[in-house]
C-alpha cells in the first residue's frame, strides 16, 4: 500500500468521519435551541417586561438606572400634562446690554479657583441655600430633577465624613491609583489628608437618582440622571461664586455607599460629587494656572 493510500484509510478510520452522520444532527439542533431562545428573549415573547440593562450597557436616551431590574410600560407619562404656556425669553439678566451682561457673567465665573484651604469663618447658612435652589433650576432628562443636596454644618458630621473619605484615599493613593495618576496630582499638591473637610463651614454632598417614584410608589425611569445632575453642579457652582462663597469639587473614589449610609440616604441615590463651601484661608494659596483661550475652547461655523 502506498504513502497516499495509508493516508487515505487512516482519515477514513477516524472518528470524525465514522461518527460524522451523529454530529451533524446535534449541531443542527444546538443551533435551533439557540435562535428560539434569543427569538423569544428579545422578539418573539409577548411579554411586556423590558430585559435587564448591564452595568457598562447604554440604550439610546437612557441612562443606566441602577436598581431597576424591568419595569412594566405605562402608556401615561409620568409628568403631569400641562399647557404649554407663553415664554419672553430671558428677562433677569445682569445687565440690559447684552454684552456687558456676558462680559460681566464671564468676569465673576472666571475669578472662580478650587480651594483647598478653608477658613472657620461662619457663613449665612440661607445663601447657600439660596444658592441650592438656584441649582434645582438645572433641565433634566424628561424634568426628572434626579438631584438630592445633601447640606451637612454639624461639625462632628463632617468629621466623620473626613475620616471615612481620608481612610479610602489613604489606600487610593497607596494602591488604587496609577503612578501616572498620581504623578499628574503633584503640582496640585494633594494627598490623603483632606483637612478643608472639617474646616469648610458647610459640605454639600450632591447625590444622582438612579430612579424615582411614582404617585403609587412604583419605580419610575430617571432619563440621563448623571449628565442632569452633574448641570446642576455647574449651575450650583456659579451660584455659590456670585454669592462671593469658595468651593473645592470633589470626587471621594470608593466612599459613596459608605457616605450614603451615614446621611441615611436610600439606595436610589449614588454620589455624584462633595463640595467644601465657605471662605478661603488667609494664608490660601492656589496653583498659578492658565486657562484656555476662547479659540483653543471653540471652533466657529460660518
Amino acid at each position: 500500500m502506498g504513502f497516499i493510500e495509508e493516508i487515505i484509510h487512516s482519515v477514513d478510520k477516524s472518528l470524525i468521519v465514522n461518527c460524522w452522520k451523529y454530529i451533524f444532527p446535534i449541531l443542527v439542533v444546538c443551533y435551533l435551541i439557540i435562535f428560539l431562545y434569543d427569538k423569544h428573549l428579545y422578539g418573539g415573547g409577548k411579554s411586556k417586561k423590558v430585559p435587564v440593562v448591564e452595568s457598562k450597557q447604554k440604550l439610546d436616551g437612557i441612562e443606566y438606572v441602577g436598581e431597576i431590574e424591568s419595569y412594566e410600560f405605562d402608556p401615561t407619562p409620568v409628568l403631569e400634562e400641562k399647557e404649554h404656556i407663553p415664554f419672553k425669553g430671558a428677562t433677569v439678566t445682569l445687565d440690559s446690554n447684552p454684552r456687558k451682561a456676558a462680559d460681566q457673567f464671564y468676569e465673576i465665573v472666571n475669578d472662580r479657583r478650587s480651594v483647598r484651604s478653608f477658613s472657620t469663618r461662619p457663613i449665612d447658612i440661607t445663601v447657600v441655600e439660596k444658592c441650592l435652589h438656584a441649582a434645582g433650576t438645572s433641565p433634566s432628562g424628561a424634568h426628572t430633577e434626579p438631584w438630592t443636596f445633601c447640606l451637612v454644618t454639624k461639625q462632628t458630621l463632617k468629621e466623620e465624613i473626613r475620616e471615612i473619605i481620608e481612610a479610602e484615599e489613604f489606600v487610593n493613593y497607596q494602591q488604587r491609583m496609577s503612578k501616572q495618576w498620581t504623578t499628574d496630582l503633584k503640582p496640585l499638591r494633594t494627598n490623603h489628608v483632606k483637612k478643608y473637610l472639617s474646616d469648610a463651614p458647610c459640605l454639600i454632598l450632591i447625590f444622582k437618582q438612579t430612579y424615582g417614584f411614582k404617585a403609587d410608589g412604583s419605580k419610575k425611569q430617571h432619563y440621563y440622571n448623571e449628565i442632569s445632575t452633574s448641570i446642576a453642579v455647574g449651575i450650583l457652582l456659579c451660584a455659590l461664586q456670585a454669592a462671593g462663597l469658595n468651593s473645592l469639587v470633589t470626587t471621594p473614589l470608593n466612599c459613596g455607599p459608605a457616605l450614603r449610609n451615614l446621611l441615611g440616604r436610600p439606595v436610589n441615590e449614588k454620589l455624584l460629587v462633595l463640595l467644601p463651601v465657605g471662605y478661603a484661608a488667609e494664608d490660601c494659596t492656589v496653583p498659578d494656572l492658565k486657562r484656555k483661550s476662547l479659540d483653543q475652547i471653540s471652533i466657529k461655523y460660518k
